[in-house]
């Protein structure tokens, strides 16, 4: 099983075969700058493709606090992006209040302990839309 830093690895000097699919769902590579060091974070990460566009869910397996990746892209919303063997700049953008409840469906279908995480926390959980630049 990947986890953290092995899984970015592997996604990377494999072009997403190794990494892609994992635990029946779909990942990305999200790169965000840390909003304290600089320095550019890598995080795998489960999404969904909505049009053009790419979905993520900063969940933190249902933590009170939001994830670093999601701190440092609300400090600079520019990252990069690796779905499979494409790479690409994207704008990350909370999801309005208005299109949440049906991004958050579509992330709930793919992981369903999405559910289970919102209900063990009072933080409203952000769902991300990832926007190619």
């Amino acid at each position: 099983m990947l986890y953290g830093r092995e899984h970015v690895e592997k996604y990377q000097e494999t072009g997403g075969e190794v990494g892609h699919d994992w635990q029946g769902a779909t990942v990305l590579l999200l790169t965000t700058t840390g909003r304290k060091s600089g320095e550019p974070r890598t995080t795998p990460l489960i999404y969904q493709p909505d049009g053009d566009d790419f979905v993520i869910v900063a969940s933190k397996g249902g933590d009170p606090d939001d994830p670093l990746w999601y701190k440092n892209l609300s400090a600079d919303p520019e990252v990069k992006v690796q779905v499979k063997d494409d790479v690409f700049t994207a704008r990350a953008r909370t999801a309005s209040d208005a299109e949440r409840p049906r991004l958050w469906a579509k992330m709930v279908e793919i992981w369903p302990q999405y559910d289970e995480y919102q209900a063990g926390t009072d933080r409203k959980i952000p769902v991300v839309v990832l926007e190619r630049v």
